[in-house]
């Protein structure tokens, strides 16, 4: 039989990996529908099979590079990072409750905060992107240097 890793790591098809990753989600009881690599969710995008959402702030975008086409919808404000008390209804508005919804920040973590959010406001297929957009810390405190959207060369521009 095979697994859903197996599943995952193999699937051809983009949309038979996303199942694959909510199966595993729903199974291990994560509360939002699952964790989607960065190669993999450019594809879901890139083919409009799901919405990308930024959930960085305005200046992470402006200053540091955003996706293409994505929607901004900021899960925290400023520089010191204070809750955006409007998230859910700004989501609301920018997208649909039903679409696939594949959310990214800094590393990936506060994007699990706002996909929890999400899927607690009824949002029903909110996948966190792994990694975000600059990676995790290296030994030298520096991002951008192992994984993440950008280290792996997926589309970004900056203003």
């Amino acid at each position: 039989m095979t697994t859903a890793a197996e599943t995952i790591t193999t699937a051809s098809d983009p949309a038979t990996a996303l199942e694959a990753i909510r199966a595993v989600a729903l199974a291990t009881g994560l509360p939002y529908a699952g964790a989607v690599p960065p190669a993999l969710a450019w594809e879901l995008f890139n083919s409009k099979q799901a919405t990308l959402v930024d959930v960085r702030t305005a200046e992470e975008r402006k200053f540091v590079g955003y996706v293409p086409g994505s929607v901004h919808v900021p899960w925290a404000t400023g520089t010191s990072l204070l809750r955006n008390p409007r998230f859910v209804r700004e989501l609301e508005a920018k997208t649909n409750k039903q679409a696939t919804l594949l959310l990214l920040c800094r590393s990936g973590k506060r994007s699990v905060l706002a996909a929890q959010a999400a899927t607690q406001a009824g949002f029903s297929r909110v996948f966190n992107i792994l990694e975000g957009f600059e990676g995790e810390l290296d030994a030298q405190q520096h991002r951008g240097v192992q994984d993440g959207w950008r280290f792996l060369g997926l589309p970004w521009v900056q203003d």
